[in-house]
Parts: C-alpha cells; sequence; structure tokens
C-alpha cells in the first residue's frame, strides 16, 4: 500500500470528489464518511455544506460539527478514501452512526487504505479533539470495514436495528491511544 494522508477537501479537489461520487454510483457502493456528497447537486454545493458542519455557527439544527477528510495517495495525489469524524454525538449518532464514517473508493478497496485512513483519523480524534473513546458503526455483512474496525482495536459492543434505513448495525468502540 502506498502512504496516505488525509487533507481537509479544498477547491483544488473536487473534479476528484465528483469522480469518486460517480464510481461510488457505478459501482452501487455506500458514501459512508462522504459527508453530504449523496445529495450533493454540484461539487461546490457539497464543498459549501461541508465547511458549514466546520464551524459551530453554521451547523445545520440537529446536527453536529464534523471534520471531512480525503485520503489521498501521497504518490500521485489521488483520492482513495474519505472520512468524516463527528466531533460529538447527537441521539442518531450515539445509537447508530458513531464518531467516524469512512469509505473507500471502489477501484481502490482491499489495499489497506481503510484501516490506514482510519488509523490516521483516531491519531487525530485523540490530538485535536481530545477523545479517550471512539464509536464506529458498520452494517452486519460488511466484512471489509469489519475487518478494518478490529484492525484498528474496535471492540464489539452490540448489534442494533436502524429502523429509518432498515439495516442492522454493528457497534465497536476504540480506545484510542
Amino acid at each position: 500500500m502506498d502512504k496516505i494522508k488525509l487533507v481537509v477537501p479544498t477547491e483544488d479537489y473536487l473534479d476528484q470528489v465528483w469522480t469518486y461520487r460517480q464510481e461510488c454510483y457505478e459501482a452501487d457502493s455506500s458514501m459512508d464518511g462522504c459527508g453530504p456528497l449523496r445529495r450533493a447537486e454540484s461539487p461546490e454545493q457539497w464543498l459549501a455544506d461541508v465547511r458549514a458542519y466546520t464551524d459551530p455557527a453554521t451547523v445545520p439544527e440537529g446536527k453536529v460539527q464534523t471534520t471531512q477528510f480525503l485520503a489521498l495517495r501521497e504518490s500521485d495525489g489521488q483520492l482513495v478514501g474519505m472520512l468524516q469524524v463527528r466531533h460529538c454525538f447527537n441521539e442518531y449518532l450515539e445509537k447508530y452512526a458513531g464518531h467516524i464514517g469512512y469509505s473507500v473508493r471502489p477501484s481502490e478497496r482491499r489495499k489497506g487504505y481503510g484501516k490506514e485512513q482510519l488509523r490516521l483519523a483516531l491519531i487525530w480524534c485523540r490530538e485535536t479533539l481530545g477523545l479517550e473513546r471512539v464509536l464506529i458503526t458498520c452494517k452486519t455483512g460488511n466484512e471489509g470495514s469489519r475487518r478494518t474496525i478490529l484492525a484498528c482495536g474496535g471492540v464489539y459492543e452490540n448489534t442494533v436495528h436502524e429502523p429509518g434505513e432498515g439495516i442492522d448495525l454493528e457497534r465497536y468502540w476504540i480506545t484510542v491511544r
């Protein structure tokens, strides 16, 4: 696996973000950790929405402050994954979604990028947010995500049914070191 870095999105990456979105659609893949990318009408709207979530004064009502990251391969600057860190919980996040959502570009899966971006995010959570424990969930049956969480120290707590989506989610806690 090539080395990656997490960067906050800027206008410089919007073409890659939109291509990432298209690849996820074509692969019928979820866009976990991509913020409002699925519903965005343009890359510029997505970036404006992402920026609104970073500032407590502009976070939409009922939502929480988040930081959006792009996982870029250092050798060529290619966007290989996306990750979103929620700084705190609301009722929904505490029960279903957790602190971190992430995905890896379909053409870049099974190369270790998911594990590395999660590892880097955990360091950020400790150093920037002061979190000691982080909750991460994944859909039951998503073996890639489950293995990634376990490889980063995830400890299974329970499985919950998310009625709005009609899915079962496994909940894992990671002690941030």
